[in-house]
């Protein structure tokens, strides 16, 4: 089950950085890169603050260096769009410089990106203590979407581009942003490590590496930060809890995974000063995100945008239906009218290992495994599910949209049922999903597996494809499946995000005790019944190599790369 933030310790500080970027940032960073060509952004590194405190916890020692530096942009947003074409291809950003109604593009110089969590290398850190030695030297990855805040009065009052930098080894394309007129952080959050700093004094030192001063005009020079590390002990502060919960409690938490898709993990290392709270469309498997980007105080005191601005959407995209079901099961025929669909497409299993799936029986042998279906649209899957009194199942039916987000059209489409297990204990859409062990020959199945999915938000796939929703809704479970007694629920996967599950529970990862070593293939299957309705029903299928070996109770797995994709 998720964990939940002392709110006190999270949000409060958060408005407050908010503010102070406001304040700080508008002034010392006003006309950065003036003279530049129309369209193109004005760049600028600015810290919110001259000093920060940062706490170390006896329980769990190292200081995470937000350091309170953001990447400024004034006159135009910084938008890049990050791609491959497969996966057999290098990943590629195209600087998208709008000027008015003309749009040009720029593609960044080979090797610029390596993946799709953020610019690598983009800040380096330098860390004196009180007698002027170097006790950290290093640089960081920076994610244009990380947390941010407004610098310019007029300013967008909310950003339009996308709240992480995704994580998953398949993801296929995404879009990172600065809007005009705001501010992102450079901290790195999950890909930086914590720095072990005994309590003192520090100086520390950011600036912008020299290719990318060259390459976006970054102006402005390095910023300087007084830093205090403060040596704190949880069980000192809270004598009837345990030490597990020291990072959470410091403000070092963020999304921690959705109940049920997989077990709990490390809360993200964000500091209380940021407001770099929970993360969005970063999956259920193994791979964590970075701070979020999103106006958090603005967010947490309820404010709305102003009239005319919409979340981010790709052009021609369309108003997502509601996000509650409908009122009542639909009546009248079902009809499958002819309006766009969604198109729902596997990704190559990741995250595979062996070892004991928790609730699996002693002396067995499992792999487990993460598994994704994403939508590439052109429209949303909406099912509602609809529950007869006393009845443990509900129907379910798919819904169907003209281009102004009308409802044209319905058909049933199996059942949704309740799952009680603990960490699950939602509604689960039936055979969503199949997966299947099959044999070298990749036709011969020895092991299956159908899998009933919440249908929610985890993964960022490939928000470059058309009609993709940079902000979706229903990212969390505890917004997506409803609750056991829950009389209709509504379970919507929106264009370019995908849901993960993690394969680590019984009758979800594969028994391979018995099976000889040798090779073998994991296949995800989406639709497998071809209840959906869909655009394509030919690309529902991937398949993910994999080497057995060992012995019975010490069984190994060797995971080859997936053309260029070397995460196993």
């Amino acid at each position: 089950m998720s964990t939940r933030t002392p709110r006190n310790r999270l949000w409060r500080p958060a408005v407050a950085a908010a503010a102070v970027i406001t304040v700080t940032a508008g002034v010392s960073g006003a006309t950065p890169g003036a003279g530049k060509a129309s369209g193109v952004p004005q760049l600028g590194l600015v810290a919110a603050s001259k000093s920060v405190t940062l706490d170390s916890w006896t329980e769990d020692p190292g200081v995470y260096l937000d350091l309170g530096t953001y990447l400024t942009a004034s006159g135009a947003p910084l938008e890049l769009r990050v791609t491959r074409k497969s996966y057999k291809d290098p990943v590629v950003a195209t600087q998208v410089i709008r000027d008015g109604a003309r749009t040009r593009t720029r593609v960044l110089p080979a090797g610029t990106v390596k993946d799709f969590s953020g610019l690598p290398g983009f800040v380096r850190i330098t860390v004196r203590d009180a007698a002027g030695k170097i006790v950290v030297n290093r640089s960081e990855s920076f994610c244009p979407n990380n947390a941010s805040g407004r610098i310019q009065p007029e300013a967008p009052a909310t950003s339009k581009y996308p709240e992480s930098c995704p994580t998953n080894p398949f993801t296929l394309g995404s879009v990172w942003g600065v809007e005009k007129g705001w501010a992102s952080n450079t901290y790195a959050g999950y890909y930086a490590a914590p720095v072990v700093l005994p309590a003192g004094q520090y100086t520390a030192e950011v600036a912008v590496a020299p290719r990318y001063r060259m390459l976006f005009g970054v102006t402005g020079k390095p910023q300087t930060v007084k830093v205090t590390v403060r040596e704190r002990s949880w069980e000192e502060e809270n004598p009837s809890s345990t030490a597990r919960g020291s990072r959470a409690a410091s403000g070092h938490a963020g999304h921690t995974g959705h109940a049920g898709h997989a077990g709990s993990r490390t809360p993200a290392p964000v500091s209380a000063t940021t407001g770099a709270g929970p993360s969005y469309n970063v999956g259920h498997g193994p791979h964590p995100p970075a701070p979020a980007a999103v106006p958090w105080a603005d967010k947490r005191l309820g404010f709305r945008p102003a009239q005319g601005e919409t979340p981010g959407r790709t052009d021609g995209s369309r108003q997502a239906p509601a996000v509650a079901p409908e009122a009542r099961r639909p009546t009248g025929r079902a009809s499958v009218p002819d309006v766009p669909k969604p198109d729902l497409r596997s990704l190559p299993a990741y995250g595979i290992t062996i070892g004991q799936t928790t609730g699996g029986e002693p002396g067995k042998d499992y792999l487990a495994f993460s598994a994704n279906v994403w939508n590439a649209g052109p429209a949303q899957l909406v099912v509602d599910g609809f529950r007869k009194p006393g009845n443990a199942l509900m129907d379910a039916y798919q819904y169907f949209y003209d281009a102004s987000g009308k409802q044209v059209g319905y058909t049933p489409t199996g059942t949704m049922e309740w799952d009680p297990r603990p960490g699950h204990e939602h509604w689960h859409f039936t055979d969503f999903a199949s997966y299947r062990l099959l044999k070298a020959d990749k036709k011969e199945t020895v092991r299956s597996g159908k899998e009933a999915f919440c249908l929610a938000n985890t993964d960022a796939v490939d928000y470059t494809v058309k009609n993709a929703n940079w902000h979706p809704g229903n990212t969390d479970l505890s917004t997506a499946c409803g609750q056991e007694n829950s009389i209709s629920v509504r379970e919507v996967l929106d264009v370019g995000s995908g849901d993960t599950y993690t394969q680590d529970l019984p009758g979800q990862s594969f028994d391979i005790t018995g099976l000889p070593n040798g090779t073998y293939f994991i296949q995800v299957l989406a639709n497998p019944e071809k209840r959906l309705k869909e655009t394509d029903l030919g690309n529902n299928s991937a398949l993910r190599k994999v080497v057995l070996g060992g012995k019975p109770g010490a069984r190994t797995v060797t995971v080859p790369k997936h053309d260029l994709v070397t995460a196993p």
